[in-house]
């Protein structure tokens, strides 16, 4: 049954229904008490939980617990489940697990600055020897569904199945954050050959890597775009503070190129005696959305430029690169390689 096209397409419907639920629960509390859904309550999976993050916990377990009479016992591996992040439904062996997000870009959403994103991938359990983690790779179903802010009765929402194409759906809300009406939403990256012109960014959300971030992508604008007269803006900076609303810009082909080395960045400074040696970084759940995105053409690689891959953890750090093409791949990742060389990082054998 796993391998079945018809339970792909059965988890997107069951996934969106969860994304809907958390979007109606987002909505209802978009004009409340900001400074009480911004309070932080936890850090537990490498990241802050905030009180926002906890109000749509139990909409999590409500569906996991209807999942698992419709599919078998589920795993549900998602930031906010207690310190290892998982937490099983169902009796006997999971036959699914299931990586989640709820809201990825909290500190946007509960703001209300810009939209934030709700994750969710699934995998099948395959029985091998030692009963190894769930992969990336092994995601058979994800949605990405956004989270909007109060000003926004549309939303976009995407969604991929291993055997079939992304698809995006754009819908109007009610006042209560119900869809009422719903059309095909476009899809397609960018077919520029460069950044000349278009959006562009290496990740530096916060303080600690900022410095880096900064020489490397001036590194890159400066090896493709070549002199730049004074006062000329060739290449614009976007840094939305969600991996899954990063991932939808390159998808949508308003982003050329995105990639987030903070992981690697935290090995530089370590090498340099620099004591910011760990911190806030992507992981798994971030990336849940990561079928949609190559499905839809996205070209996604870890910072090396090898095959990007992670288990399904909480835990488990990520660096990635994301092109919109196989051209702006091959400009960009040499530079990208030689940077990391010179800062003595080479990738794993």
């Amino acid at each position: 049954m796993s391998g079945s096209p018809d339970m792909h397409g059965a988890w997107v419907d069951w996934l969106k229904q969860l994304g809907d639920a958390v979007r109606r629960e987002i909505v209802s509390q978009r004009g409340g008490d900001l400074a009480g859904l911004s309070r932080p309550v936890a850090f537990e999976g490498g990241d802050t939980i905030y009180e926002i993050d906890r109000r749509v916990e139990p909409l999590i377990i409500a569906h996991a617990e209807r999942w698992a009479s419709e599919a078998g016992s589920v795993e549900i591996i998602a930031e906010g489940l207690g310190e290892d992040g998982v937490r099983r439904f169902g009796a006997g062996e999971p036959a699914w697990r299931v990586l989640i997000d709820p809201i990825d870009g909290t500190r946007n959403i509960m703001y209300d600055k810009r939209s934030a994103w709700f994750l969710a991938a699934v995998a099948p359990v395959v029985r091998t020897e030692g009963d190894a983690a769930s992969m990336l790779a092994d995601c058979v179903a994800c949605v990405s569904m956004e989270l909007p802010t109060s000003k926004s009765d549309r939303v976009d929402d995407f969604s991929a199945t291993s055997d079939g194409p992304a698809v995006c759906e754009r819908s109007r809300l009610d006042d209560d954050g119900s869809v009422v009406g719903q059309t095909p939403g476009a899809i397609g990256p960018s077919r520029a050959p460069d950044l000349r012109h278009g959006w562009a960014q290496v990740v530096n959300f916060f303080p600690g890597t900022k410095t880096l971030a900064a020489d490397l992508m001036e590194r890159i604008a400066g090896e493709t775009l070549g002199v730049v007269r004074a006062g000329e803006a060739l290449v614009f900076d976007d840094q939305y503070l969600t991996t899954g609303g990063q991932l939808v810009e390159l998808m949508c082909g308003r982003d050329r190129f995105c990639c987030d080395l903070r992981p690697l960045m935290f090995e530089i400074v370590k090498k340099n005696g620099g004591e910011a040696a760990e911190g806030l970084c992507c992981h798994p759940y971030d990336m849940a959305g990561l079928l949609a995105a190559r499905r839809a053409g996205v070209i996604v690689t870890d910072g090396f430029g090898g095959e990007l891959d992670a288990p399904f953890s909480v835990g488990h750090a990520v660096h990635w690169c994301g092109y919109a093409n196989g051209s702006l791949r091959a400009a960009i990742e040499p530079i990208i390689q030689r940077w990391l060389a010179e800062h003595g990082l080479e990738p794993s054998a």
